[in-house]
């Protein structure tokens, strides 16, 4: 996985298992500054950001692979995760508080299945208020920490391919979502439970590819770390 020659900037692609909590900034800085610690002058970028809430595959470009970050941005993904019906929260995941507790023990699986069915196609989706998306030289979740709402947020145009139903255990609904670049799961989300008629919220979510990256192939970022330091050791003069 890591193929740099010491001095030059070759660069390649890291597959890394992002944990909880960390934002993709977190992941792209540890591993900036075990290149630096190490000696290794390293641009380091990544293709496709991941919520902190969220887990699973975050695609690394490294050296002279960050020219082609904007090519790979646009590469579609599939993610499994769960949504909680009956109760929703203000950043349609966990970050926030519960509210608006509705029980929804009379919704079938039949339905679920159904209306899942019904959001495959193309949608125009606004970004969420908890978003790193701009807005005049802030990001949204800055303005909605500070309990504002901007109402004019741009709404671009996304692809649900699939929205598979995999298990139904009340309140949770289990599934496997492939969209296109920029869908935000955390809208999808509070769509579904909206129009179940008893609100939802992603519960958890996890990404298991981008394009053809899998997160099969992917190390954590203790591992990563060590592929660097590995790597290094046995590269370095002396």
């Amino acid at each position: 996985m890591i193929n740099q020659e010491p001095g030059h900037d070759e660069g390649d692609f890291l597959l890394i298992d992002k944990p909880l909590d960390w934002t993709s900034f977190d992941v792209v800085a540890k591993i900036r500054n075990t290149y630096s610690h190490c000696g290794l002058k390293r641009k380091v970028g990544h293709c496709g950001t991941l919520d902190p809430k969220a887990t699973g595959l975050l695609l690394l470009a490294t050296g002279s692979k960050t020219k082609k970050i904007i090519d790979l941005e646009v590469l579609d993904k599939v993610y499994d995760g769960a949504i909680k019906l009956g109760v929703m929260t203000e950043s349609h995941d966990i970050e926030t508080a519960e509210f608006g507790f509705c029980s929804p023990d009379h919704i079938t699986e039949k339905q679920i299945s159904t209306l899942a069915s019904g959001f495959v196609g193309r949608h125009m989706q606004q970004p969420p208020m908890y978003s790193a998306a701009w807005h005049k030289g802030k990001r949204l979740y800055e303005h909605a920490r500070k309990g504002e709402v901007i109402k004019e947020r741009k709404a671009k145009e996304i692809v649900i391919h699939r929205f598979e139903i995999t298990r139904v255990e009340l309140p949770m609904v289990y599934f496997i979502l492939h969209v296109s670049k920029g869908a935000y799961i955390r809208v999808i989300a509070d769509e579904f439970g909206r129009a179940l008629g008893v609100g939802g919220y992603l519960a958890s979510l996890r990404r298991v590819s981008i394009g053809p990256y899998e997160l099969s192939s992917a190390r954590s970022v203790t591992g990563t770390i060590e592929d660097i330091l590995r790597h290094a050791s046995t590269t370095q003069p002396g």
